[in-house]
């Protein structure tokens, strides 16, 4: 009899043991996936730049070094690695599609070209659906990290080294909060 209870006591907690590293295994490959998907918007982005570089610089070829600090960007973008890395790059390479914008706005028949207007309207869709990408990448982070320190899971975590995520955040949160300024 009491061997019969240490046994399915011991088949019990083996059988949670299981459970917890396939509930972690679902997790971190999740959040490989969902990085992925990330990686997926951002070469879309990647890949729309140029076009709309090209576009604006029909209209505005005096401004080489903007065109310049575009491309920059872009190539420090495709070159980082890791939610950090990326982030900060992603920050910084949105900031100078803000100046190109901006140059845009000194040109009526530029914002009125078609072609422009076709590829601004993909560049906010890809924003989108990046910023919807990134809130899932986070949330399954967030997840994952939960389940890794909480106990009893964080035994099973800490035995198969299991390790916390990065998140995808902010370069600088209190800069990126603030309110649009819109002037007319």
């Amino acid at each position: 009899m009491t061997l019969t209870l240490i046994a399915a006591l011991a088949a019990a907690v083996l059988f949670y043991a299981v459970s917890v590293y396939n509930k972690l295994v679902r997790l971190r490959t999740a959040s490989d996936s969902a990085w992925s998907d990330i990686d997926v918007q951002l070469k879309k982005r990647y890949d729309l730049v140029p076009n709309l570089v090209e576009t604006v610089k029909g209209y505005a070829a005096h401004e080489q070094t903007l065109f310049t600090k575009v491309t920059e960007a872009r190539t420090s973008a495709m070159k980082a690695v890791g939610p950090a890395e990326k982030g900060q790059a992603e920050n910084q390479f949105r900031d100078t599609l803000k100046n190109l914008f901006a140059v845009a706005e000194a040109y009526p028949e530029l914002k009125a070209n078609q072609n422009f207007l076709q590829l601004q309207g993909q560049l906010k869709e890809l924003e989108d659906n990046i910023e919807s990408a990134r809130r899932y990448f986070n949330a399954v982070v967030r997840d994952f990290n939960t389940a890794i320190q909480q106990f009893p899971s964080n035994v099973v975590a800490g035995r198969y080294h299991f390790t916390p995520r990065e998140f995808f955040e902010l370069e600088a949160p209190a800069e990126e909060r603030k309110p649009v300024k819109v002037a007319f």
